[in-house]
Parts: C-alpha cells; structure tokens; sequence
C-alpha cells in the first residue's frame, strides 16, 4: 500500500481522496463564476474580473438627477468617441459633431463596468463585450444585449441629465 493510501483510522480520509474533492470544488467555483450569459437583469452590480463593483439599481447609481449639475463639457466628449464617468453612472457618447448621447456604464453581460471609450466602441475588458456609441447596441460579445439608454440634455456648452 503506498504511502497516500494509509488509513490512520476508522472514517479517516485518504489524501488522494481529500486532493480530488478540494480539486471538485475548485472546478465548480471556476464554472460557476464563467457560467451563465448574463441573460438575468443584469443588476448584480458585482464584476466577474478587474475593476470595482459599481452598484446597478437600473440607474447605474446615478440616481434622480433632473435639474442636477453638469456632468461634462462638450469638449470633454471627443467627437467619433466618448468617455465613461463611472462615478456618475453615466457613460456620454459624441457619434457625430453636436450629438451626444448617454448609456449605463455596466456591461450587460455578467455586470462589470464598462472600462473605456475606443475605436467607435465602449469596451468592456472584464470579458471583450464592444457596444456601438450610437445607440449602445452590441457589436462584440459575449454580451447579447445592448447598454440601456440613459438621457442627456446639452446647454451651451455643459452636459447634464436629462
């Protein structure tokens, strides 16, 4: 009998059998946290990978915010891309010149926070999801579902919500 096999006792374990269950459970917290297409509501607020939980309550923490202060300037916003304000709960988009549009910053697809603004996209790097900056809709998953919409107003040159 090797060494690995040796009972010392009535009920006692065998190493070999106390390494294959802690590798079980290994396996199983590894498949729970990448399971699932994130096809809930999206509102877990906590990341899967990278980055701090930004709470979702369908507003992104953004809260009631009519007649609030600004969030940026039009010239914060490049034209063609946009900026994410994760402490605002606000990511602000400028498609075309004048045009500014809002999103949720959280990813639809497991709830990470959306973590910049590129090449006509806003990227998610927790899982590679890519949304459009027209109207938030996926153009690379896993996500399957687009940014929700969150409204932005413009005066004179400052950028509030709606």
């Amino acid at each position: 009998m090797s060494d690995d096999q040796v009972r010392t006792g009535p009920g006692t374990q065998t190493r070999r059998v106390l390494l294959a269950g802690a590798g079980a459970v290994g396996a199983a917290v590894v498949l729970t946290a990448c399971g699932g297409d994130g096809s809930g509501n999206g509102t877990t607020g906590q990341p899967t990978s990278g980055g701090p939980a930004v709470p979702s309550t369908g507003d992104a923490g953004g809260g009631n915010r009519q007649g609030s202060q600004s969030l940026a300037t039009t010239t914060d916003i490049p034209l063609g891309g946009g900026k994410v304000l994760a402490a605002e709960g606000v990511v602000i988009t400028q498609p075309t010149a004048g045009q500014f549009k809002g999103f949720d910053p959280i990813c639809t697809h497991q709830g990470c926070p959306v973590s910049n603004v590129d090449g006509g996209t806003i990227n998610c790097t927790c899982h590679g999801s890519r949304f459009s900056i027209e109207d938030g809709s996926v153009k690379a998953g896993p996500a399957t579902r687009p940014l929700g919409r969150k409204d932005v107003k413009v005066v004179g040159d400052q950028i509030s919500f709606a």
